[in-house]
């Protein structure tokens, strides 16, 4: 498998994007996550985003951003997670801090070679960027790929569900743990989605009532609130982090 980044083969970029995205269209509006859509990222930090090719074919993308952590007012992870790792990224750029962590933000398969490992290659592709560019850090806050079959269940207790022999249930959970990556803790805010009933509807084709709700593709039910004209999705996430050494 090849490896490419942006910065030396910017012509990747349209095959790149095309390989796909994670989440439900809601997903898609969450204000945070506009900041860095693929496209964004791409284009500010080219020689973070990588492209696995398989002889002339784009199978994979795998995206990420530098920043500063830990440091004195970043003592742990972000709570807010993606979210989190997006403010901290573009905070260090416009401050132009020198960055020292590298944040895996987005890995995505080409569909029908998915389940082949390539994930895996891509997180350690990523793994030697950190290494190359000197940092000292390689965190990720993982999206549980298995997580929507148990909304209602919290985040820690479905990190807690393991094999017999000691791995995740959870297939993306358990790629980073195979290639040694470790728990750190949960992300209990990663992607925070707010929109009115009239919104959700659209996004997710579904009458809606007071409460929680659950919606296809969501790792937590939505909040609905009828009289306030109001939804409020809050996904968890789980930081991992990835030996560099």
């Amino acid at each position: 498998m090849l490896v490419e980044n942006l910065a030396s083969r910017p012509d990747l970029l349209e095959p790149a994007l095309a390989l796909g995205d994670v989440g439900a269209e809601f997903a898609h509006h969450d204000q945070i996550g506009t900041l860095t859509r693929a496209r964004r990222l791409a284009r500010r930090w080219p020689e973070y985003f990588l492209v696995l090719l398989d002889g002339d074919e784009p199978v994979a993308r795998a995206a990420s951003v530098p920043l500063v952590f830990p440091d004195a007012d970043r003592a742990e992870l972000p709570d807010h997670g993606w979210d989190g790792a997006v403010l901290w990224a573009v905070e260090d750029a416009l401050d132009e801090r020198l960055p020292t962590a590298l944040v895996a933000l987005d890995v995505q398969v080409v569909r029908e070679r998915r389940g082949k490992g390539i994930a895996g290659e891509a997180l350690l592709a990523l793994r030697e960027v950190a290494r190359a560019r000197g940092l000292s850090r390689m965190v990720v806050p993982v999206r549980p790929t298995g997580k929507p079959d148990y909304p209602r269940l919290s985040m820690p207790g479905y990190v807690a569900l393991r094999r017999e022999d000691g791995l995740p249930e959870d297939a993306w959970l358990r790629t980073h743990e195979r290639l040694g990556a470790w728990f750190v803790r949960i992300a209990p805010f990663a992607m925070t989605v707010t929109g009115s009933v009239g919104q959700w509807r659209s996004w997710t084709g579904r009458s809606f009532v007071d409460g929680p709700n659950v919606v296809s593709g969501g790792l937590a039910p939505v909040l609905v609130s009828l009289e306030q004209d109001l939804g409020v999705y809050v996904e968890p996430n789980v930081w991992y982090e990835h030996p560099l050494v």
